[in-house]
């Protein structure tokens, strides 16, 4: 068994999708979430939780929330795990 190494709460600013055409926002905004945890998590291996997914996907493909809150978790074997964090 894969013990939890740690674990952290983001926001996740997603302004730069405003800078995409329209039919593209929802797609950058999924991109946006797995770098930005790679580059603060330092590991490529990203798992999205489908809750994550339905709250970028939740207003259509063009109108994606302009930040997120994520809850991540990182494993001993480097992958990390995010979920949507609770209010």
């Amino acid at each position: 068994m894969v013990e939890k190494l740690t674990e952290q709460i983001y926001v996740v600013p997603l302004r730069v999708v405003g800078s995409v055409p329209r039919w593209k926002r929802g797609n950058r905004a999924i991109k946006e979430i797995r770098k930005y945890l790679a580059r603060h998590m330092k590991s490529e291996d990203i798992k999205l939780d489908q809750s994550i997914n339905e709250m970028v996907w939740s207003r259509g493909i063009e109108k994606p929330p302009s930040k997120i809150r994520i809850r991540a978790m990182k494993f001993e074997d480097g992958q990390v795990q995010a979920e949507l964090a609770e209010s």
